[in-house]
Parts: structure tokens; C-alpha cells; sequence
């Protein structure tokens, strides 16, 4: 069975919220069975391996985004046109998955020493419920983890972390006539962020050059409230994204919002707090997006996938060579690290 060939029936299974999770486990677990992999765990999640001793392991997520009426091609088919293949999740990550799989069918483990763990999750594009539920299980991680999602075929050996937070305000209404007689929360939220761009102006100055954006970053996704424009508001809800160079960033600004809070009264939540991480290597090439590789505890992961990266986009694709070139990629490294 060519690479191809695989893609195409991981393609046809909706995936969208896990809708046909069942029937795509399935089908993984049955091409690795007729190999000799044996079955380690399964819920909706599936991990695989072969031989005792597992010194690689690989990991993708099943789950897709949804597609939108902007696709110009059937979303649940492969369309190959030209050197490019098209379909929903065929970027991220099927076709990392895809290649995966071609990769351990082509191997001859009887002339290797070690053996290889597979994991394959879901959830991935909303909570991470998939690989979260891999952390809670007792199931031995290897030391060396690749991650498949897109790269466009480069090694990437880290990621920033991530630091969400919801803030909300209160305040008291009033009519805007006489806004004395009210609170404004939103006049409360602008007074707050600008004191909070303030702290960043200086975290920002910390850089790290191993990452292509070698600072933290601060974004401001999102702010609502009020009701109309002759209310004074008495409410104000603002979303607030920090992609993080290390650790000790996520601790300032956990810091500083408490410090904040004190002055300003809010209650706020912490939506997603991911560390960042660098696998040491003599090249360093990270990603700016987050994948499950910042949840798995193993010595050294790396990510490497299909590309180019078109993630989430409308009529998402793949090169077909992109595709034959990271199988090859996949077997090296299996050659490599389980001789």
C-alpha cells in the first residue's frame, strides 16, 4: 500500500469534533496489527507498538478543523492536481499520519534492536483532550518523540509556550447623561491594559534567538462589553494571548495580573498555561505555533511533517513530493535511533 493510497482513507473519515473518531482508529489499528504491532491502549485515543524495548515513538492527532463553503474541492476526498493533493486535515496532520505509517510498514524490525511506540489522539484543534489523556496513563513515553505536524519536511526542535487568560471588570451602570452616577468597567479595562503594556514593553527586551520571533509576545484578542452607547458599561470581558520564550515569563506575568488585580478589582481566569521547549541540537529551528509536543514528557521531541504549511486554510494541500520525501525522512530516523 502506497502512501498515497493511505492518505486517501484517512481523508474519507470525517473528523471534524472527532465525529468519526471510531472508524479512523480503526483502520490504523488493523494496517498495524497486520504488521505485528500489538495494542497498548484504547479509548478514543490509540497507542500501538512493536517489540519490547521502544527507543522512538511518533504521535499525530486525527482531529480536523472544519471546512468552510470557501472550498472549491470535496473536503472528505483526496483531489490531485498537478504534484498537489487536496483535502481537509491533509496538512494538519494527515498526512504526517500517512507517512508514519507507510514508514513502519516499509521497515523490517527483525534487523532492528529497538522498536517504535505509536500514538495517535484527538482533540487536538480544541483542548488537547487526547494527549492530556496519554499524560494520565501509566504507559512508558521513549526518549525520542516526533510530532507530525506540518513543517514543509524541516526538524523543528522547539516551541514557544502559552499563556491565555480571560480578565472581566465590573462596573455600574448608569445613563450616559450623567456618568458620574456609574462605574465604567470598560474605562477600568483600558486603564489595566495600558499598565500591562507597560510590564510587557520590558519582558519583550529578554530574547532568545533560537526562536524566528526571539521575544515574548503579548496579544489583545479580544475585548466586549457594554450594552449601548448612552450606558455607561457595566461590564467588560478582555482575552489576552502570551506566546512565551521561557518559563520565568509565564511566572512574571502570572505575577504581575495579581499585582494588577489589586488595583484594579477584576477576577480573571487562566485559560491555557503551556511551558515552552527546546530539544538541545546543534541547529536550532523552532515553531511558532503549539502542538502536542509541548505536552509530552520525553527527553527529546522534535516535530517534522508534510508541507508546505497551509494549516486551516480552504483547499488545504500537500506536495505529493512533500509526502515521499518525509516517509524517507520517517525511515532515517527509525534506521537511526532503533538499531
Amino acid at each position: 500500500m502506497q502512501s498515497k493510497d493511505i492518505l486517501k482513507n484517512l481523508v474519507q473519515f470525517d473528523t471534524y469534533k472527532d465525529k468519526e473518531n471510531e472508524g479512523i482508529m480503526n483502520y490504523i489499528q488493523q494496517i498495524l496489527e497486520r504488521k505485528g504491532f500489538k495494542l497498548e491502549h484504547k479509548t478514543k485515543c490509540l497507542i500501538m507498538s512493536i517489540k519490547e524495548k521502544c527507543n522512538l515513538g511518533f504521535l499525530g492527532h486525527t482531529d480536523t478543523v472544519q471546512s468552510g463553503s470557501d472550498w472549491i474541492y470535496n473536503p472528505l476526498e483526496i483531489t490531485e492536481v498537478g504534484n498537489k493533493l487536496y483535502g481537509l486535515g491533509i496538512c494538519d496532520m494527515k498526512g504526517g499520519i500517512a507517512a508514519t505509517l507507510k514508514a513502519v510498514l516499509d521497515i523490517d524490525w527483525d534487523k532492528l534492536n529497538y522498536g517504535i511506540k505509536l500514538f495517535f489522539t484527538y482533540d487536538e484543534e480544541i483542548g488537547f483532550k487526547g494527549v492530556k489523556e496519554i499524560n494520565r496513563l501509566n504507559i512508558e513515553i521513549p526518549d525520542n518523540m516526533i510530532i507530525g505536524e506540518p513543517t514543509n519536511n524541516e526538524l523543528m526542535n522547539g516551541s514557544k509556550g502559552l499563556v491565555e487568560l480571560k480578565v472581566e471588570f465590573k462596573g455600574k451602570s448608569a445613563h450616559s447623561s450623567n456618568p458620574e452616577k456609574g462605574i465604567n468597567a470598560i474605562e477600568k479595562c483600558i486603564k489595566f491594559l495600558d499598565e500591562l503594556k507597560q510590564f510587557y514593553d520590558n519582558l519583550r527586551l529578554e530574547t532568545d534567538n533560537r526562536f524566528e520571533i526571539p521575544y515574548t509576545t503579548m496579544n489583545i484578542g479580544k475585548v466586549e462589553g457594554g450594552k449601548s452607547i448612552n450606558i455607561v458599561p457595566n461590564n467588560c470581558r478582555v482575552y489576552i494571548d502570551f506566546r512565551v520564550i521561557k518559563n520565568e515569563h509565564i511566572k512574571k506575568i502570572v505575577e504581575r495580573i495579581n499585582r494588577l488585580k489589586e488595583s484594579y478589582n477584576f477576577s480573571y481566569e487562566i485559560i491555557n498555561d503551556i511551558k515552552p521547549f527546546i530539544t538541545e541540537s546543534k541547529k536550532s529551528k523552532t515553531t511558532n505555533f503549539i502542538t502536542e509536543a509541548s505536552f509530552i514528557q520525553s527527553k527529546n521531541k522534535y516535530i517534522l511533517g508534510t508541507g508546505p504549511m497551509n494549516a486551516h486554510e480552504a483547499n488545504e494541500y500537500i506536495t505529493i513530493e512533500s509526502l515521499d520525501k518525509l516517509v524517507e525522512q520517517y525511515k532515517h530516523i527509525i534506521d537511526e535511533l532503533c538499531l
